[in-house]
């Protein structure tokens, strides 16, 4: 079997990542894109670490459960289906369902830390670097975490401060100038939507071509 193509996808906290990858999975069945996120791979709560005023930091590489994250991906690519139960953030409100990850011609790889850990780093093709202006981010963060997680803006702004930010600086901008792509997402990210699109719709072609031989 042909080994798919791994775009990577990261960028700060609020950058638009998830909206994003919401409008390309619109323009692509299941069949030729794969999409996998980081944040179905956080560890349990309890082990989580807390800072010195005894709040849980979510926001560093230790959250994450890197080698599932990272055996799941190399299975994706050996055409594994994998199955894994949805992060939901803490929010009692949501009931969490079973994610079913089929292998494809292309699979997206997205996530703060996918940069970061050298082992995923090495297995992306292409890297994409969603970038936004700080306010924006902040703005865009207390609106996602107040409406979809139910966290009071204290918490928000306080976590923000003292978490998302130092780990945005330490863990995910100096890999921007790695990026195969930056796109900008201050007003909208309608034109690197477009990149994107195109590109895959070229690997769909290219593996389709293959295939064919």
């Amino acid at each position: 079997m042909k080994k798919p193509f791994i775009i990577g996808i990261t960028g700060g906290s609020g950058s638009g990542k998830t909206t994003f990858i919401k409008e390309l999975r619109n323009h692509f069945s299941e069949a030729e894109l794969c999409i996998i996120s980081q944040d179905d791979f956080y560890r349990p709560r309890e082990e989580q670490q807390t800072d010195e005023a005894g709040v849980t930091n979510f926001d560093l590489p230790r959250s994450i459960d890197k080698k599932a994250f990272v055996k799941d991906v190399k299975r994706l690519i050996a055409g594994e289906t994998v199955t894994r139960p949805e992060y939901t953030f803490n929010n009692q409100k949501v009931k969490p369902r079973m994610l079913i990850f089929n292998p494809a011609p292309v699979i997206l790889v997205e996530g703060l830390f996918v940069f970061h850990f050298k082992k995923m780093r090495k297995l992306i093709d292409l890297k994409v670097f969603l970038h936004a202006k700080e306010n924006l981010k902040v703005i865009r963060r207390i609106k996602r975490d107040q409406i979809e997680r139910n966290y009071p803006i204290e918490d928000v702004l306080y976590r923000y401060e003292r978490h998302v930010m130092p780990t945005f600086e330490r863990y995910i901008r100096p890999y921007m100038d790695e990026a195969d792509l930056i796109i900008n997402n201050n007003e909208h990210f309608v034109n690197g939507l477009e990149v994107m699109k195109g590109f895959i719709r070229f690997k769909l072609e290219q593996f389709a071509a293959t295939i064919k031989e």
